[in-house]
């Protein structure tokens, strides 16, 4: 899955369009590295998204299409 839509469906980030912003202004990075909004992200890959108050790092857990709303905190966990 492409990391703008996982954050969209994981709910990090309200709308798919602001995923891919942060992704082309080099805010998101994963394992490490700066990644484009189309990267494939895998179960396990460490993500950092920066925000203007700092950052955010968590671990990709599961990857699902759709998600109900109080399951969307399962596809990730808070490092």
């Amino acid at each position: 899955m492409r990391i703008d839509k996982f954050l969209k469906v994981s709910r990090i980030l309200k709308r798919r369009t602001v995923a891919q912003e942060a992704a082309s202004a080099g805010k998101i990075s994963v394992n490490g590295k700066e990644v484009k909004p189309a990267y494939r992200v895998k179960v396990g890959d460490v993500v950092e998204l920066a925000f203007s108050t700092g950052v955010l790092r968590f671990r990709v857990l599961a990857i699902k299409e759709t998600v109900k709303k109080d399951e969307a905190a399962s596809l990730y966990e808070v490092l």
